[in-house]
């Protein structure tokens, strides 16, 4: 077996593989933790080894299964609402749903801690964010949704040579049995789902993409934002929710409407309107609304 801190920076390309760094981490965590701040529903861990102290990312409380024993018995539900999703079930309780958004929040932050552990902090960043997109790319494929990285060559003339930008597309959802968008070209039918930890200065970002594909292309495209969270570490002790949201509705009414954002670990603001129908959990992408969106 790898050692923990090589495990954490490998590529995660099935469910599977991030179960078994989940409960490796969640087993290494009680030797190193030595205590926790508490700020409303988030917990900072404190790990002081040999003198050095590490204060870790902010963890949901609410969202977070803590122990070996408990993401098990919530693992085992969650393959069972996947199974369901798989044989085109869409009826889902308040239950089922939870279990989605915090098994799946549990694997990506149980990652996000062991890395702010074990490896530099500039590498710990990029691998996070690699393995984020790996499980929702994981969590799409395990359910029957077709899905592919693309990076789509947009050509510019500069004195008469070709050149082209390349648009890096996280990853296309598809309807179809393969993907059908390529280099040259997006299919209407399918989404283009920009996923990342945080919108936290890449927020604009989807909007300005979504307006140069569709100039490019020369038709509407589905486009959506699939975040972990939009909430930091202040400090020692406390958190900032990293959300503009003033900025975000501004974009929405004089730039272009994206087709929904999905948080597994939402700002406060999706409780209120006017964005309440704009986020929504990431539960309410996978039980409704990617299937409306793939038939629409």
């Amino acid at each position: 077996m790898k050692p923990l801190d090589k495990d954490l920076q490998n590529s995660k390309n099935t469910l599977l593989e991030f179960y078994r760094i989940t409960i490796r981490v969640l087993e290494y965590l009680p030797n190193v933790l030595s205590g926790s701040n508490t700020k409303g529903s988030y917990d900072i861990y404190v790990s002081e080894v040999a003198g050095t102290k590490k204060y870790l990312r902010p963890v949901n409380n609410t969202l977070f299964f803590n122990s070996v024993e408990e993401f098990k018995s919530n693992y085992r539900k969650f393959e069972e609402v996947l199974r369901k999703l798989k044989g085109s079930e869409r009826d889902f309780n308040i239950e089922e749903k939870r279990i989605i958004d915090s098994t799946i929040y549990t694997m990506q932050q149980a990652t996000g801690v062991g890395l702010d552990l074990l490896v530099p902090p500039n590498s710990a960043r990029k691998h996070v964010g690699n393995r984020f997109e790996e499980l929702i790319k994981t969590v799409f494929t395990e359910v029957g949704i077709t899905n592919n990285k693309t990076v789509l060559n947009i050509p510019y003339g500069i004195k008469g040579q070709e050149q082209y930008y390349k648009c890096e597309n996280d990853l296309i959802l598809s309807p179809f049995d393969k993907v059908k968008s390529s280099t040259t070209g997006l299919n209407r039918n399918e989404i283009v789902a920009s996923i990342k930890t945080t919108s936290k200065d890449r927020m604009g970002k989807i909007f300005i993409d979504k307006i140069l594909l569709e100039r490019f292309i020369n038709h509407p495209q589905k486009v959506i934002g699939i975040f972990l969270n939009d909430v930091q570490r202040k400090g020692t002790d406390s958190i900032s929710h990293t959300l503009v949201s003033n900025l975000f509705m501004v974009y929405t009414k004089f730039l272009t409407e994206l087709e929904g954002i999905y948080y597994l670990d939402p700002p406060p603001h999706i409780e209120r309107e006017p964005f309440r129908s704009r986020m929504k959990r990431f539960s309410e992408l996978l039980t409704e609304d990617i299937w409306y969106l793939l038939s629409s």
